[in-house]
């Protein structure tokens, strides 16, 4: 009988270590942010969630007509990163609009271009647009303005993603540099 009480003790030990190692890997692997999505990278092929895995990841949603904050995001983005030296090259950095209607694949991809080689436009069809950037839980509304325009609200932060592409935190808009930049710095090593 002790033989039998003294392996079911031992089972039962190792039974609970084994919950308490995945239990602890669980609490330190947190889950991927946003939502699965498939969408158009500028250069035509299809992005989706994976391209947020494997490296860090800076992720801005906005769109080309955009009068201010987002040129002046892409722009500070690109010389944060420039900045970081080899630190930034292991983060990823993607725009994504917020305006599919108007923001093509391609037009997207013309207006970053314009300022950033090394991030990369996301747009697609415009349902599966919004369903993408609604699963980030960014927020964004069209605006109608005269002559038949518009312009779009959104959430004007940079959302930081480590390796796994679990969120991490952000950038603000007019957030001090030096800030961004050691925020960008802890990130490379996530």
């Amino acid at each position: 009988m002790r033989i039998t009480f003294g392996a079911l003790l031992v089972c039962l030990a190792a039974v609970l270590g084994v919950i308490g190692y995945q239990w602890q890997q669980m609490q330190n692997t947190p889950d991927a942010y946003g939502v699965p999505f498939e969408l158009v990278a500028a250069d035509g092929q299809t992005i989706t969630q994976e391209a947020f895995i494997g490296q860090p990841s800076a992720i801005f949603f906005g769109f080309t007509h955009c009068p201010e904050i987002c040129p002046t995001t892409i722009y500070e983005l690109d010389g944060w990163l420039n900045a970081l030296g080899e630190e930034g090259n292991k983060i990823n950095a993607f725009f994504v609009t917020v305006d599919p209607e108007r923001d093509t694949p391609e037009i997207l991809g013309d207006y970053v271009a314009s300022v950033s080689d090394r991030i990369v436009a996301i747009s697609g069809d415009p349902d599966r647009v919004r369903e993408m950037v609604g699963g980030f839980g960014v927020y964004f509304k069209r605006q109608e303005l005269e002559d038949d325009d518009y312009t779009m609200d959104h959430t004007a932060s940079i959302f930081l993603l480590d390796s796994q592409g679990a969120f991490r935190k952000t950038i603000a808009w007019g957030e001090n540099p030096d800030v961004a930049i050691e925020k960008l710095r802890d990130l490379s090593k996530l």
